[in-house]
C-alpha cells in the first residue's frame, strides 16, 4: 500500500477536500448507525495462501485503501471495505458512471462471466448483503430474468446494477465463478477506483465465497501516509508472510445475531500515556471498518480521552474545530513534540497502540491546524467504529472460523 501526492496539472484545494471527506466519512458513520438499529430490530482445511500489495486511494481521490485484482483477465483497481458485502465493479454498458481510472470492465468481452439469475439461490442471498433482494417481476410485460441489485452507502454514494459471476485473480491464486455486482449506474465518493471489494461476513463476500480456498482467514497491514509507504493484504492462514514486530494478541469476535455482517469487537478499556481511562461504556462492543476513516467513541469514552490527552498535551496553543474534529492545536511554532501513547484494550487483554501516525490528523501541512484523530458518537447507546487512520501500521488478522481478531505492531512493507 503506498501514499502519494496526486500528480496533475490542475490546482487542487486539499483543504476542502478533506472537510468534503471528513463530512461525508461522518455521513457513513451515521448510516452505520442506522443499519445497526435496523438489523437489531429485525471445517475445510485451508489449501491456498495469497498476498496483494495495496496502495493508498489518495492518488485515486479517495481517503481509504485500494487494491488491484484481476477480474476475468482485467485488471480492477478496488476499495477495501470490511463494513460492507457486495463486491461489485463499473460494468459496460453503463447508464450513469462516475469518472474512474482505467477502463470499465465489459462482460460482453469475456468467455467467463456469467449472468445469475433472479430466481437463484445466490440472488437471494442478497438480501442479508444488501437488504433488497432480486426479486423476479417484469417491466412493460416483459419478464426480468437477471438478479438487479441496489447498494447504498452511508455517504449517499450508491450502485445499482446485476449480479454475474467471474473468475478473479487473488496473487497465486484464480477463484472461478466468483459473484459479484457488475454496476450500470453508480455514484458517490468512490473517487477513480473501479469498484469495491466487501470483506464484511455474509454470503456473498468475498470472504464466504473464498472459504474453500482460504479457510476464511485474511489481515492486512495499513501503512503510514509518506511517500512510498506500502503494505499488504493477505487471505490464508501462512503467517510467515506477517513482519509484525510485536507478537500477535487475540480477541475474540462478538457474536451478536442484530449485527451478524459486521466484525464486532468488545472495547474493555484505553489508556493514554499509560494512564488507565475510566468509562461506563467499557465493556461494549465496537465494529472494526477500514471503510471508515476516522475513530467514534461512545460520548463518555471519549470525554475520558480527550481529558487525560489535554492534560499530557498541554501548553500548546489550540486552535479552531474542524470539522468533526474538536480538539485541534496550532504547531508551527515546534519543530518535535512529545505525543502521550494511545492504547485499546479489548477482550482478552489484546491490545492496540495506535501508531504515532494515527494520533494527529494533519488538516493544514503548516502545523497551523493539527487535531486530535479521534471523534465522538451522537449517542451513548451508538456502536463505537474503529476507522482505518487508527489501524496503521498494524497486522490485523480475521479469523472467521476461529471467531477472532489479532493484533500486532508492524512497519508494513510489500
Amino acid at each position: 500500500m503506498k501514499h502519494r501526492e496526486l500528480c496533475s496539472g490542475k490546482t487542487i484545494d486539499w483543504g476542502k477536500k478533506l472537510r468534503r471527506a471528513l463530512t461525508l466519512d461522518n455521513l457513513r458513520v451515521q448510516s452505520l448507525q442506522l443499519r445497526i438499529k435496523a438489523m437489531s430490530s429485525t471445517t475445510t482445511e485451508s489449501i491456498s495462501e495469497a498476498q496483494i500489495p495495496l496502495t493508498s486511494g489518495m492518488t485515486l481521490q479517495t481517503l481509504n485503501y485500494i487494491v488491484t485484482v484481476d477480474l476475468g483477465g482485467r485488471n480492477m483497481t478496488l476499495i477495501v471495505d470490511t463494513g460492507s458485502d457486495l463486491t461489485w465493479v463499473q460494468c459496460q454498458p453503463c447508464k450513469s458512471c462516475y469518472n474512474q481510472e482505467g477502463p470499465l470492465y465489459d462482460p460482453s468481452v469475456s468467455s467467463s462471466y456469467k449472468t445469475v439469475f433472479c430466481n437463484s439461490s445466490t440472488c437471494q442471498d442478497l438480501v442479508a448483503a444488501t437488504g433488497n433482494s432480486g426479486l423476479c417481476g417484469g417491466d412493460n410485460g416483459v419478464d426480468k430474468t437477471t438478479c438487479d441489485y441496489v447498494v447504498s452507502y452511508g455517504d449517499g454514494s450508491y450502485t445499482r446494477g446485476n449480479l454475474g459471476s467471474e473468475s478473479i485473480q487473488l496473487g497465486d491464486t484464480k477463484v472461478e465463478s466468483f459473484v459479484f455486482g457488475c454496476g450500470r449506474s453508480n455514484k458517490g465518493l468512490f473517487g477513480g477506483a473501479s469498484g469495491l471489494m466487501g470483506l464484511g461476513r455474509s454470503s456473498v463476500s468475498l470472504v464466504s465465497q473464498t472459504l474453500k480456498n482460504f479457510n476464511g482467514v485474511f489481515s492486512y497491514c495499513l501503512p503510514s501516509l509518506e511517500d512510498g509507504a506500502s503494505g499488504s493484504l493477505s487471505f490464508g492462514e501462512d503467517s510467515s508472510v506477517y513482519k509484525n514486530t510485536t507478537s500477535v494478541s487475540y480477541t475474540p469476535l462478538v457474536q451478536n445475531p442484530q449485527l451478524s455482517s459486521f466484525y464486532v469487537l468488545n472495547l474493555t478499556g484505553a489508556s493514554i500515556g499509560g494512564v488507565d481511562l475510566e468509562s461506563s461504556s467499557f465493556g461494549g462492543g465496537i465494529l472494526i471498518d477500514s471503510g471508515t476513516v476516522i475513530t467514534r467513541l461512545p460520548p463518555s469514552i471519549y470525554k475520558a480521552v480527550k481529558t487525560e490527552f489535554l492534560k499530557q498535551f498541554s501548553g500548546f496553543p489550540s486552535a479552531p474545530s474542524y470539522s468533526i474534529l474538536d480538539t485541534c492545536f496550532n504547531l508551527t511554532s515546534y519543530e518535535d513534540v512529545s505525543i502521550p501513547t494511545i492504547k485499546m484494550i479489548f477482550q482478552g487483554n489484546a491490545e492496540l497502540e495506535v501508531d504515532v501516525t494515527g494520533v494527529f490528523y494533519f488538516v493544514k501541512p503548516d502545523a497551523s491546524l493539527v487535531c486530535l484523530a479521534l471523534a465522538s458518537l451522537s449517542y451513548e447507546n451508538d456502536v463505537g467504529i474503529l476507522g482505518n487512520y487508527q489501524q496503521k501500521n498494524q497486522r490485523v488478522i480475521y479469523d472467521t472460523k476461529q471467531e477472532k481478531l489479532g493484533i500486532a505492531g508492524e512497519n508494513c512493507s510489500f
